[in-house]
């Protein structure tokens, strides 16, 4: 138990260094150094702590990727029969071949956000619902991803994507109307690699968000989002865009999304949720004076994850009682259940979430 503890007061150090990264970024060139104070036997011990912390979260995160498995098709009844649950049903999990989705992998203009503000280009890949046409309009779910990963994390790359799956599945079962789902490169910095060592770019995501991604998924797919060249209200289209993530996406979707973003988000999924996720009361504080409906906050997270159980908890399992903004049942659900810090526990909670979002919209 020490060791666990240890090892998330560790990784809560490194990512707390995020918190005002961006604030201060824009004020000092990204090539500009300053001299190294000494450093402490004590905080030498502690940066190893922290490196090794990052370490087993990467290595958990790419632990369980799974794919879709071809199967024959379904002879059951084409009905809705989805639910929120502890487990996935096979049925949604089925590789379809009929009546499936795709992918596409695109690159949009953005900038340096964590940096100098120079012009950068980024990958993202989007999932297109099965029989998708410009003379439909379609909600948008952001999806996330953790801290050492990148817009594939997720595995929806091509046509054996188990997120893919999923949606196919419930789209084709008529649990869901369809809508798109984008999964971009949470880092807003020039060195936006997986493999990259500085983490504070994760912090100045919602600007990418707000300036540049929502503006280019809209200027080329047909969303709910009256996109101009000039520019265009956000604002207008909130409830028919989510955020979701996994980990650090889940911390984002709280800081970013639920604290920065809700003028031009409604709905959010938080799927254990990293260590420097806003504790309720802080969530609570700078939602007070917000006059946005908050259509659904969904979180998910397994009881045996020694990464993000405690941090996950103390941001959202109390929420509605420190928030009158949340309601259990009606706009708000905490879910946990025995798991550790895994795709098993991340695929259940985007099967749950891709049940909830969207619906009851007009």
């Amino acid at each position: 138990m020490r060791g666990k503890n240890r090892f998330r007061a560790g990784l809560a150090l490194m990512l707390l260094l995020g918190l005002c990264a961006c604030g201060s970024a824009a004020d000092t060139p990204a090539s500009a150094e300053a001299p190294l104070p000494e450093t402490t036997q004590e905080e030498a011990s502690m940066q190893e702590e922290r490196t090794d912390g990052i370490a087993e979260a990467i290595a958990q995160e790419t632990s369980v990727q799974e794919e879709a498995v071809q199967s024959e098709e379904s002879s059951e009844d084409r009905e809705p029969t989805a639910e929120i649950s502890d487990s996935i049903p096979t049925k949604y999990i089925n590789l379809r071949v009929t009546e499936c989705g795709r992918i596409e992998h695109i690159s949009y203009d953005t900038f340096d956000y964590y940096g100098d503000q120079s012009p950068i280009v980024k990958e993202a890949n989007v999932y297109l619902p099965a029989g998708y046409s410009e003379d439909e309009k379609y909600d948008v779910l952001y999806l996330m991803h953790g801290i050492g990963g990148d817009e594939a994390e997720w595995g929806m790359t091509g046509a054996t994507s188990k997120v893919k799956s999923i949606m196919d599945n419930l789209t084709y079962y008529g649990d869901i109307k369809p809508f798109i789902v984008v999964t971009p490169n949470g880092r807003s910095g020039a060195d936006f690699g997986k493999n990259a060592k500085d983490f504070n770019s994760f912090y100045c995501f919602g600007q990418e968000l707000r300036n540049d991604l929502i503006p280019y998924i809209e200027s080329h797919y047909s969303t709910y989002g009256n996109y101009a060249e000039g520019g265009y209200d956000l604002t207008a289209s909130r409830e028919h865009r989510a955020m979701a993530g996994l980990s650090m996406g889940g911390m984002q979707t709280i800081n970013i999304g639920l604290c920065e973003c809700n003028d031009i988000l409604a709905w959010y999924g938080a799927f254990s949720a990293a260590p420097t996720s806003y504790p309720a009361d802080k969530v609570a504080q700078i939602l007070k004076e917000d006059p946005n409906e908050i259509r659904y906050f969904y979180n998910i997270c397994g009881t045996d994850d020694g990464i993000a159980y405690a941090s996950a908890a103390a941001a959202a399992k109390n929420l509605p009682a420190v928030c009158d903004r949340f309601t259990e049942g009606e706009n708000y659900l905490w879910q946990e259940l025995p798991g550790g810090h895994d795709f098993n526990i991340w695929y259940l909670g985007f099967y749950n979430f891709a049940q909830i979002v969207f619906q009851g919209e007009e």
